[in-house]
C-alpha cells in the first residue's frame, strides 16, 4: 500500500483556481463581499411536500370510548401515529405500516377525561355526588358495568346539564390532554396538534365539529373547551372561537363531519335557530370552518346515488340507513347532507348573498374511538374497542355483524358496513403546526379513504398541454394559476378554465384506475347542475358511444384477500379544458382519483380469522382521493 499523500495548502488553493474562469480568478479577492446566488431554491416558498395525517381520533379520554372498553391514552395515540408498536384495548399488538406525519387527538369535550379519572379514582370526580355514583356503577369492570356507566353518562349529556360544572375537573383534564400533545410534538418530524371535538347533537342529529388549534399549550390552556353542555348551536361555537382568538392571540379552525347522519342539518337552508342564511352567517362559517371531513368510518360523504344518479361511483361506503336520533331518515334530507350537493348549493347562495356559506375544502380522517389511526384495509382496528380484532374469532364475528345503531329499530346497519377511512393530505413546506394549519386554512388539502396516493391540481387560464411535461411543473403552476382550494383569477377575454392534474399511486398500494374532474355549476335560472368527466385512465380503454369508460378490471382473489398491480397505472396525468364552460355561470371543479379494486377490510379479516364474510358487503372496493375544489366566479 502507498502511504497517504499530503498536499501543501498552497498547492490545493492553486488547484482550486484552475477550475475557475479567468474573470473569476481576477475577482477572487472581492468574492467574499459579493452576494453570489447559485441555488434556484433560495427564495422558493410554495408548498413542495404532501403530509398525511388524521384530524379526528378519540382515545380513552372520550367517554364514549373509555367507558366502553378503550384503554389507549392520548400519549398512546401519538406514539402509534409515530410508528411505534402499542397494545390495543383488547390486548392485541398494533403498529402502522408507515408512520403518519401528523395527528389531532380530538377527544369529546363533554366531560373530557372522565374514563381516565374513573380509572385513577380522581377525588376531583369522586367527591361529587354524580362522580361517586358513576364510579360505583363502573366499579365491577365488566362489559355490563361499562355499558351501564356509559348509559348513565349519556343521560347527563341528553339532559344538557354538565354534572361536573363548577369543579376544576374540566381544566385539570384539559391540561393533561395539552401536555400529551406538547410532549409528542417534534417540529419538522411529527406534528401533534392540540384539539377536541364539540359534539353538538340537537334532537340526536349529528352536528359535530373538530376544533384544531394552531397554538401550543401556553395559549390552549387559557380557556377550557366549549362543549355541547354549553350550546348545540354552531354560531355560538364560532363566537367562542372568536373570543379565544381575541383573548389569547391564537388561531383555531373547526372541521364539521358526519353530515350523512345530521338529518339534513349539516348544510341546511336555515340556521339552527330557524333564521334564513345571511351574508354575515356565510362569512363567519367560512372564517371558522374552511374544511369539511368528507370521508370517515361512519360513511363516505362525497355524493349519494339518489342525488347523483349519473355517477357510477357515487355509491361508495354509503351509510344513510340509520339515524342517531328519533327522527327517521327521509329522502328530503339528503341534499343537505352530502358534500357535492352542498358545494353546488353554495354557488346559488353566492349568487343570492354575495358570499358562499359552503365554500369548503375537504379532508378525510378516521373518527376511530380506539386511539389507533388505522385507515388501512389490512390493518383496521374498527370504530370502538368492542369491535376491535381479538383472539376470539367467534366473538369478533358477532361484534362486527351486530347492529351499528341499536337505538334505531329501523336500522339494519352493522359494523361491517363501516369503512376503513380516511386520511387528511396537506400540501405544505414543512411539518410544523403552523405550516400544516395554514395549509388547512387556505384549503390546500385533499382527502383519501386511507390510501396515500399523491394528487396535485392547478387551475388557470393560460396553461397548455405542453406544460404537463415541464420540469418545473409545480413552480409554473403556482406562478400561472391556483392550486386546490383556490379561486381562479378574473377571466381574461375569451378565456376557458384549464386544469393540470397529476396523480401518483401510494408507493405501497394499488395502481390507479382513472382521474376524474367533478364539476358543479349554476344554470341561468338559478338551478345547480353537476357532471363527472373521465380525463385520464390506465390501459387502452376507450369511452363507448355514451361516453362511459369501461371498468378497469378486478384482480382481487377473495379466498386469499390478495390483488395484483397487473392492471392500472402507477401514475396518471391530465390537461383538461372545460368543454362546457359558460362565463356567466358560477362553477367549481374538484378532482377524484380512483385506484383499481382491492380487498375490503372485511375480506382481509374473514381470511385472517377463518370466518365467513359478512353478508351484504362487497368483496372489494376502489379506494379514492378527493381534492378541495377550485372555484370560478363571474366578474361582477
Amino acid at each position: 500500500m502507498h502511504p497517504p499523500r499530503h498536499f501543501p495548502k498552497c498547492t490545493l488553493a492553486f488547484a482550486m483556481t484552475l477550475a475557475l474562469p479567468a474573470a473569476a480568478q481576477e475577482l477572487q479577492v472581492d468574492m467574499p463581499d459579493r452576494e453570489i446566488e447559485y441555488s434556484p431554491y433560495l427564495r422558493e416558498d410554495f408548498p413542495n411536500q404532501v403530509f398525511f395525517g388524521d384530524t379526528h381520533l378519540h382515545t380513552s379520554y372520550s367517554a364514549d370510548a373509555g367507558l366502553v372498553g378503550a384503554t389507549t391514552t392520548p400519549s398512546d395515540a401519538y406514539r402509534f401515529a409515530k410508528g411505534e408498536e402499542v397494545i390495543s384495548s383488547n390486548g392485541v399488538p398494533a403498529r402502522l405500516r408507515r408512520p403518519l406525519d401528523f395527528l389531532v387527538v380530538t377527544d369529546h369535550a363533554e366531560n373530557l377525561g372522565l374514563p381516565a379519572a374513573l380509572s385513577d379514582e380522581d377525588p376531583i370526580l369522586t367527591e361529587t355526588d354524580w362522580g361517586a355514583r358513576i364510579a360505583e356503577i363502573a366499579a365491577p369492570g365488566t362489559e355490563e358495568s361499562q355499558i351501564a356507566a356509559y348509559e348513565f353518562w349519556m343521560q347527563a349529556t341528553f339532559a344538557g346539564d354538565d354534572p361536573l360544572a363548577g369543579t376544576p375537573f374540566g381544566q385539570t383534564m384539559w391540561e393533561r390532554v395539552t401536555e400529551a400533545a406538547e410532549q409528542h410534538n417534534q417540529p419538522g418530524t411529527f406534528t401533534s396538534f392540540i384539539g377536541f371535538e364539540w359534539t353538538s347533537q340537537p334532537n340526536g342529529s349529528n352536528m359535530h365539529r373538530n376544533v384544531i388549534y394552531r397554538d401550543g399549550k401556553d395559549r390552549a390552556d387559557q380557556i377550557v373547551p366549549i362543549s355541547s353542555y354549553d350550546t348545540d348551536d354552531p354560531e355560538v361555537l364560532w363566537q367562542w372561537m372568536a373570543d379565544y382568538e381575541e383573548q389569547t392571540g391564537g388561531r383555531m379552525l373547526a372541521i364539521p363531519h358526519g353530515g350523512n347522519l345530521s338529518n339534513g342539518l349539516m348544510f341546511d337552508d336555515i340556521t339552527l335557530s330557524g333564521e334564513p342564511l345571511s351574508g354575515d352567517y356565510a362569512e363567519r362559517r367560512m372564517r371558522y370552518e374552511p374544511l369539511y371531513e368528507i370521508t370517515q368510518i361512519k360513511g363516505d360523504g362525497e355524493a349519494h346515488p339518489m342525488l347523483s344518479a349519473e355517477d357510477e361511483f357515487a355509491d361508495y361506503g354509503t351509510w344513510d340507513k340509520g339515524s342517531f336520533g328519533p327522527e327517521p331518515k327521509t329522502p328530503e334530507m339528503l341534499p343537505k347532507e352530502y358534500a357535492r350537493n352542498a358545494l353546488m348549493r353554495g354557488l346559488a347562495y353566492d349568487a343570492e348573498l354575495g358570499v358562499n356559506p359552503f365554500k369548503f375544502g375537504v379532508v378525510g380522517s378516521t373518527d376511530a374511538h380506539t386511539g389507533l389511526s388505522t385507515a388501512e384495509e389490512d390493518n383496521f382496528f374498527g370504530k370502538v374497542a368492542l369491535v376491535e380484532p381479538t383472539g376470539d374469532p367467534i366473538r369478533y364475528e358477532e361484534a362486527i355483524t351486530g347492529r351499528a345503531t341499536p337505538d334505531d329499530p329501523s336500522d339494519d346497519l352493522t359494523h361491517a358496513d363501516a369503512i376503513a377511512a380516511g386520511l387528511a393530505a396537506v400540501w405544505a413546506r414543512e411539518n410544523t403546526r403552523e405550516a400544516l394549519w395554514d395549509a388547512m386554512a387556505r384549503k390546500e388539502v385533499f382527502a383519501t379513504t386511507g390510501t396515500r396516493m399523491r394528487v396535485r391540481v392547478f387551475g388557470g387560464w393560460a396553461f397548455d398541454e405542453a406544460d404537463m411535461g415541464r420540469s418545473d411543473f409545480a413552480a409554473y403552476g403556482y406562478q400561472n394559476g391556483v392550486p386546490m382550494g383556490g379561486d381562479l383569477a378574473p377571466r381574461p377575454e375569451e378565456g376557458t378554465p384549464r386544469l393540470m392534474i397529476r396523480a401518483l399511486r401510494d408507493p405501497d398500494g394499488a395502481n390507479l384506475d382513472r382521474v376524474q374532474v367533478v364539476k358543479g355549476w349554476t344554470t341561468p335560472d338559478g338551478k345547480t347542475e353537476e357532471r363527472v368527466y373521465d380525463v385520464a385512465w390506465s390501459g387502452d380503454r376507450a369511452p363507448d358511444t355514451d361516453g362511459k369508460l369501461p371498468a378497469v378490471g378486478n384482480t382481487v382473489d377473495a379466498e386469499t384477500a390478495t390483488y395484483t398491480n397487473a392492471i392500472g397505472a402507477p401514475a396518471l396525468g391530465a390537461y383538461w379544458q372545460d368543454p362546457d364552460f359558460d362565463p356567466e355561470q358560477r362553477a367549481f371543479y374538484y378532482i377524484r382519483v380512483l385506484e383499481i379494486p382491492t380487498p375490503r377490510w372485511t375480506t382481509y379479516d374473514a381470511v385472517f380469522f377463518g370466518i365467513e364474510r359478512p353478508e351484504g358487503v362487497p368483496v372489494s372496493q376502489q379506494e379514492r382521493a378527493y381534492t378541495s375544489p377550485i372555484w370560478y366566479t363571474p366578474d361582477a
